[in-house]
Parts: C-alpha cells; sequence; structure tokens
C-alpha cells in the first residue's frame, strides 16, 4: 500500500515529532535553532537527515554505527543565498543552469542555483517497505528560464544504501541549458583505497586552479607528480599533500560501462562506501579530497552530466545539455555503506 503526505511548515518545531512509525521504518520532524526543517527517515541499520525546503539537502548519513559525512565547521545548517554558507552536509543538488566552480567570467554562484533553493513543496513518499522524501522547485525569471526541479531521496527497511533522484523539467516555451552533479561529501577515511568498475587511467588530474584555491610549493610539487601519474593516487595514505584540494576527473564514462560503480574501502576491515549511477544519464565523474584542520572529505566519486569547471566551460567543451522546451531529464543515484 503506497501513500502521499504532503508536508507544511508548521509541522516543524524545535522538539521532534515522530509523524510515522512502524517496525521498520520512522519519519521524525523537527526544527534546527537556525530555524530550518529537518526529516530524519530512520530504519534499523541507520538514518538519513534531509532538508525538505532548503535545496533538499541531505545533512547527516549514518549506519551502522558510521558517520558518512565529511568533517566540517557546522554545527547546524545555516540560511544562506550559497552552499558556501552552510556547507556542512552530506549530499546536495548542484546545478542545475550552471553547475561546478565559476571561471571569473562566469556570473553564477559556486555549484549554481538548486543547493540553497527554496523548495514550493516537500512530501513523504510511503510504498510498502520504504519511505522516501520528495519535493517540488519551480524555477521562472521574467524573460527568463523556467524549470520543474523534483529531487527525492528513498531508504528501503533493512538498507545501508540510499536513492538519490532528480528530475528536471524545462517549463520554458524555449531550450534550458542543464548541468548537474550530484555531490556527495564523504567521510575522509585514514588510509581508505579507491577501486572502481572503469580503468585507473580514465582519471586525469584537474589541471586549472579554482580562485578559491590558493596553491602552496608543497602543493604543486605534488600535483605535479600526479599531472604525469594519476592512477598513483588510490589510498588516503598522504593528507599532508590534501590541501588545497585534490580534484581527479573522468570523462566519457559510457565507453566503460554503462554502469559505473566506485568504493572507498576503510582499512583493516573498516566500512566500505559505495556509489553506483548510469553512464547514460551521468557520463562524468569527479573525485574530490581535502584534509586540513577544519574540514575533511574524501568525495571518492561525485557523477555528473559535465566537468564541474563552471557554466561556460561546459558550453566550450561541448558538454552543456540543452534541454528541449517542454523535455524531462532524470538522475539516479544508489550510494551508502556497502554491505
Amino acid at each position: 500500500m503506497s501513500a502521499v503526505i504532503h508536508l507544511q511548515r508548521n509541522q516543524f518545531s524545535e522538539q521532534p515529532v515522530c509523524l510515522v512509525e512502524s517496525a521498520e521504518l520512522s519519519v521524525t520532524l523537527f526544527k534546527y535553532r537556525s530555524g530550518i526543517e529537518a526529516v530524519t527517515l530512520r530504519n534499523s541499520r541507520g538514518f538519513i537527515t534531509l532538508l525538505p525546503f532548503y535545496g533538499q539537502m541531505i545533512w547527516d548519513a549514518q549506519f551502522e554505527g558510521h558517520d558518512l559525512k565529511m568533517t566540517n565547521p557546522f554545527t547546524e545548517p545555516k540560511r544562506g543565498e550559497s552552499v558556501v554558507d552552510t556547507y556542512g552536509c552530506f549530499a546536495f543538488h548542484s546545478g542545475l543552469l550552471s553547475n561546478g566552480c565559476p571561471s571569473p567570467e562566469d556570473v553564477h554562484p559556486l555549484h549554481g542555483e538548486m543547493p540553497c533553493a527554496p523548495l514550493d513543496r516537500a512530501y513523504l513518499l510511503l510504498d510498502g517497505d520504504s519511505v522516501a522524501l520528495g519535493g517540488d522547485y519551480e524555477y521562472v525569471k521574467g524573460f527568463g528560464h523556467h524549470y520543474l526541479a523534483s529531487p527525492a531521496v528513498r531508504l528501503a527497511a533493512g538498507e545501508t544504501l540510499m536513492t538519490i533522484t532528480m528530475r528536471v523539467t524545462n517549463l520554458a516555451s524555449v531550450a534550458m541549458p542543464l548541468q548537474y552533479m550530484c555531490h556527495m561529501n564523504y567521510a575522509y577515511l585514514p588510509g581508505g583505497a579507491f577501486s572502481q568498475n572503469i580503468p585507473d587511467g580514465a582519471f586525469s588530474l584537474r589541471t586549472s586552479i579554482p580562485g578559491h584555491v590558493h596553491p602552496t610549493p608543497q602543493w604543486l610539487d605534488y600535483t605535479a607528480t600526479l599531472t604525469d601519474n594519476p592512477s598513483a593516487f588510490g589510498a588516503l595514505d598522504q593528507p599532508q599533500f590534501y590541501d588545497p584540494e585534490i580534484v581527479f576527473f573522468a570523462d566519457n564514462l559510457a565507453q566503460y560501462t554503462p554502469q559505473p560503480e566506485f568504493f572507498m574501502q576503510a582499512p583493516d576491515k573498516g566500512p566500505r562506501f559505495v556509489t553506483r549511477f548510469s553512464s547514460e544519464q551521468f557520463n562524468y565523474a569527479t573525485r574530490w579530497i581535502l584534509y586540513n584542520g577544519d574540514q575533511k572529505v574524501a568525495a571518492f566519486i561525485l557523477p555528473g552530466t559535465c566537468r564541474p569547471e563552471g557554466h561556460i566551460a561546459a558550453r566550450q567543451a561541448g558538454t552543456l545539455i540543452e534541454l528541449p522546451a517542454g523535455a524531462t531529464r532524470e538522475f539516479t543515484v544508489v550510494t551508502g555503506l556497502d554491505g
């Protein structure tokens, strides 16, 4: 039996309220001190906490006692216009008109307009042994673009994996540009090793340096060696070189497999994280590593429709999607604790 429960902002308070509960699943509503609403989906093996009206970010994710989220200085989500104003989440939707790090000539914010978008509607989807949080965001500008974005995150009973989806429909009478990345900020696992079902040689080091990156001589020497041999970066074993960030790109994934699969394995039989998706939907992927006193993140794979180097770069590379009037594109990512 399936059901839809529409959520209203007045249902949320700082005192948590259990809205749905069964033997295997529960849904709790609450509000952070910052005033941002949150929904926790929980099963017998863990939970995910989402922000239903704030980009539908996944703020927290924990399974079998393992925290999946990056180390960061935010104790709760904060109101902002850009994702950097609240960069403490496990995952966010990057895009949709523009994506990634803007060049000096770009005019869009870091990772586009979607991460902090104020959703118009949020609802729970109850379906047998699973529960999902979904929502709708209508973007419309006079003399500009007009689209409907419908994100959702599903958690099933007894699972340690979540399914993240995004559906985008162009409501305008002309084509719209589309760039999308499912940006998952995974925890840094010291000594963690990477593996995947595409060749190690598919990765290349990012050679451009965004404005927020301030190279040091040590970092420049280290990245010079990775430029010549990117496959040498197979494990998180030299954190002293991961500040500023280390970024790799893998392009044209469809040439290797229709279903890319990526893993990060902690040493000594520790947790293993996994991400799976379709290369027909996401033909590009990014690996982002950062380690310093304030932030530690091992985004072992970020599936995208193009490289996250801004709108102009994607247009120049021919990887910017032009979504026809009335057309819809859908994206699905399965990710979480493997096993």
